[in-house]
């Protein structure tokens, strides 16, 4: 290999096709003269455009077609022009500079054409050199030079992660994979799961349980996740009210008041509510709107009276000091209602961490742009995030995510995608270029993640994700797979054309 041109931050590197290259992988250009390397990665291969390899196609072509007979190369002269018809040319983005050990994130100096050699750099190297996954550290999976690659669970620490790619590319399994890392190292975890895939994380395949079963929380809405009016506060209350049914201003006002007279007169139940209302003293208009907002909590199923069924979602975090999930089972549950819970449950989140029960939570919200509110986006990577609530979306929609959250981002886990809408969406994250991202996963095979972010230290790393003993609920359910008949297939001729 190379060194043939540099623009900006892109350098051009010519390769033979005997030199083992693909996009993603990491060079090393040591420049022997100055003593000191580039780091670069592999974002484009490209056919070189050697002057004279068009007009060389186009004899070979007219030559087919009217000269029979065995060719005479003494020289062997055809074997060197083919070589070059195949010589590839590699675009490289730079991403540091090291020197004398120590790397720097620099790459405002140019190697020499004549003294540098370029060769690969083994990913294994490179994650040695800048450091990743030595503390806490999570495996992923294998890089592509068949190296385990493992980041570091304290890079999850207080960050936002995004975690998308199209449908069946592996985003759900990778993100339970990053679940169950951070309980191996004793975080507390909250799973908002919309179509019921974590639910059996607590079990192998073969069904047995395994060692996640006794830390692993499944609250269903209906069934063993109900709370009482009591234990809820008024401004948890006032959020569902206002943010998820809708209840103007001035029904607000009211309702804080017939809560607060139920509170002195200690008849807050859901009898009593309903009764409250019915006999308040106010304008019919408000005590429709009051009344309305009564029965969707009463139709979501999630209040009850009996204290003996209620579920108190502060305790369940306070006891998880060794790491351990809640997981939020809401696949059965209707578009309004679910804008209830997930109002409920990061209101007491918020709660438990203001009160010090619980020293962080880390949330994994599967497609939020379904149940989260437009204003909790920014509150969430904002002001939530100071109380110790971290924050992991998953999403096979980039577009529903803001540009803001993007640029944001400590850390992208991108998985496959080929629209061009999606591309240009994901292409915004401000930790890689665009032609980086573009390029490297409208490529990636199924189960394939390019990893951008401080768990890589921002280097984009291309990773093949582990499979994991769990039973991971995920596949999607066919009709035919099981109702196809089996056909022994003959092994099909061709004839050649004469």
């Amino acid at each position: 290999m190379k060194l043939y041109k540099k623009a900006g931050n892109t350098l051009q590197i010519l390769s033979f096709p005997s030199e083992d290259v693909e996009k993603g992988s990491y060079l090393l250009i040591e420049d022997l003269k100055a003593g000191r390397s580039m780091i670069v990665q592999v974002v484009d291969i490209q056919f070189a455009n050697v002057p004279g390899v068009m007009e060389e196609f186009l004899r070979e072509l007219s030559a087919e077609d009217r000269v029979e007979g065995e060719d005479f190369d003494p020289l062997d002269i055809s074997s060197h022009i083919l070589y070059v018809q195949d010589t590839r040319l590699l675009v490289c983005k730079i991403h540091g500079t090291l020197e004398n050990g120590f790397l720097r994130f620099d790459g405002s100096w140019l190697p020499s054409r004549t003294h540098s050699r370029v060769r690969r750099l083994p990913v294994k190297r490179l994650v040695e050199m800048v450091g990743v996954g030595r503390r806490l550290p999570i495996q992923v999976g294998e890089t592509m030079d068949g190296s385990r690659l493992t980041i570091d669970a304290s890079s999850l620490d207080g960050k936002l992660n995004i975690i998308t790619g199209k449908k069946g590319t592996g985003k759900s399994h990778f993100s339970k994979l990053l679940v169950l890392g951070l309980i191996d190292h004793g975080a507390t975890v909250v799973v908002l799961d919309l179509n019921g895939e974590y639910v059996n994380l607590g079990f192998a395949r073969d069904g047995s349980r395994n060692r996640y079963h006794k830390v692993i929380k499944v609250l269903k809405p209906r069934e063993n996740f109900k709370v009482a009016l009591s234990q809820i506060d008024l401004s948890i209350i006032m959020r569902i009210l206002i943010h998820s049914l809708g209840l103007p201003e001035t029904s607000a006002r009211e309702f804080r008041r017939i809560w607060r007279f139920l509170e002195e007169k200690r008849r807050l139940t859901l009898h009593d509510l309903g009764e409250a209302i019915k006999n308040w003293n106010c304008n019919v208009h408000v005590r429709d709107a009051l009344y309305s907002r009564y029965y969707a909590l009463l139709r979501s199923e999630l209040f009850t009276d009996n204290l003996a069924e209620a579920v108190f979602l502060e305790r369940i975090l306070g006891g998880m000091k060794r790491g351990g999930a809640i997981i939020i089972d809401l696949s059965d549950t209707s578009p309004s209602d679910r804008k209830i819970i997930v109002e409920y449950v990061l209101g007491k989140i918020q709660k438990a961490l203001a009160q010090w029960r619980v020293r962080a939570v880390f949330l994994f919200a599967e497609e939020a742009h379904l149940y989260l509110r437009e204003t909790y986006w920014d509150d969430i990577i904002t002001r939530m995030r100071h109380f110790g609530l971290f924050t992991t979306f998953i999403t096979n929609q980039p577009n529903t995510i803001k540009e803001s959250i993007y640029r944001q981002a400590d850390n992208i886990f991108l998985f496959n995608f080929v629209n061009e809408h999606d591309l240009e969406a994901i292409s915004r994250a401000s930790r890689a270029d665009a032609e980086t991202v573009i390029s490297i996963v409208r490529d990636l095979p199924p189960h394939h993640c390019l990893i951008l972010g401080e768990a890589v230290k921002d280097f984009p790393i291309v990773v093949k994700v582990r499979p994991m003993d769990i039973q991971t609920m995920g596949h999607t359910r066919l009709f035919f797979e099981d109702n196809i008949p089996k056909v022994h297939e003959s092994p099909i001729k061709v004839h050649e054309a004469s």
